[in-house]
């Protein structure tokens, strides 16, 4: 009686099985609407996004902006660009006037911590989502995305001290512009690690306002005065070309250990560390970047959020540059591929 029960339980389990299968591949032939793709985007659909950076035409900012177009544009959102050319008080009249046209959202690269707080939250106030990248206000927007500048100075000012060691023990630094947050926050870092290090002198920290010619008159005569110098830790790669370079005519490439940072692109980053110009830049990868940025406007407008109810940060992963990677293709990026 038992096999019986047993063998009856097993054809009707292969039964069902068996109705299951038969059905499957009909079942299978009528698609479930996905329910949320309509409402994206139609809350993207002809939607306006506002772009002002410190300036265009280089790597950083010509990166972002080809890859906002490239991941807003296909939804039928228009991304225009206002361009201060590292004017502070026209950047604050595009901003002015770009409120005044009421994009859905303003991606804004700030030159300084304070210019830009009060129209940010005047944005916010008018319905308008605002992006804060890598150079960020006093005001706390809807996002900000960017580099841990903190996390730049500390890991570029440990691999000079670690470059130093039986060596003179003094070091330089070269900051950026005093006001902006990117040089300020770089600073503490440097600061922080300076701190676990009193055998390092610092001979030397001047502002060279993110400009290699400055960046180069500032260290030539750092150079003279202290020809024994074996660091300096510069605040972006950009500006220290010419930090590089007063290097290079001194006759201490390979001699005085030179770490920075920047976006990563590879005719700058990774061209510069192969040719022994900078021993160490730490790339906060401008693609990634890009993409995460349309990535929360995206949401923002998307999600029916309030402009300014939001306050959140999303920090970029660094991608430290050295001889040993620079060769890599994936190490870095080329802004011709960014704007395909």
């Amino acid at each position: 009686m038992t096999f019986s029960i047993v063998k009856s339980l097993k054809a009707a389990a292969f039964g069902i099985g068996a109705t299951a299968f038969a059905l499957s591949p009909a079942a299978a032939q009528k698609g479930l609407d996905e329910p949320f793709q309509q409402q994206f985007t139609a809350a993207l659909a002809g939607k306006t996004v506002g772009y002002i950076p410190v300036s265009m035409n280089f790597d950083l900012t010509e990166g972002w902006f080809a890859g906002l177009k490239k991941e807003l544009e296909p939804y039928g959102v228009k991304v225009i660009v206002r361009d201060p050319n590292w004017s502070t008080n026209a950047g604050a009249q595009a901003l002015t006037t770009l409120i005044g046209e009421k994009p859905a959202a303003i991606v804004v690269h700030n030159p300084d911590v304070q210019t830009y707080a009060k129209l940010l939250k005047r944005a916010e106030d008018e319905g308008i989502h605002i992006i804060q990248i890598n150079m960020g206000s006093v005001y706390r927007s809807d996002v900000f995305v960017g580099a841990n500048w903190i996390e730049i100075g500390e890991k570029d000012t440990e691999a000079v001290v670690n470059a130093c060691k039986g060596k003179s023990n003094k070091i330089a630094v070269v900051q950026g512009a005093l006001s902006a947050a990117a040089s300020a926050y770089t600073l503490k870092g440097v600061e922080n690690v300076l701190a676990k290090h009193p055998e390092i002198k610092v001979v030397s920290s001047q502002a060279a306002d993110w400009d290699a010619a400055k960046a180069k008159a500032v260290t030539q005569t750092v150079l003279k005065q202290n020809p024994d110098l074996c660091g300096i830790v510069g605040f972006w790669d950009g500006m220290d070309i010419g930090t590089a370079a007063a290097i290079k005519e001194a006759g201490l490439t390979g001699k005085v250990f030179l770490a920075t940072s920047g976006g990563g692109e590879r005719k700058g980053a990774c061209e510069l560390v192969k040719n022994g110009s900078f021993d160490l830049d730490l790339s906060y990868d401008v693609p990634t970047q890009a993409a995460q940025m349309a990535g929360m406007v995206k949401w923002l407008i998307s999600s029916g959020v309030k402009a300014g109810s939001t306050k959140g940060s999303i920090y970029t992963t660094l991608i430290p540059i050295t001889k040993d990677n620079a060769s890599v293709e994936s190490t870095c990026w080329n802004l011709g591929d960014l704007k395909k």
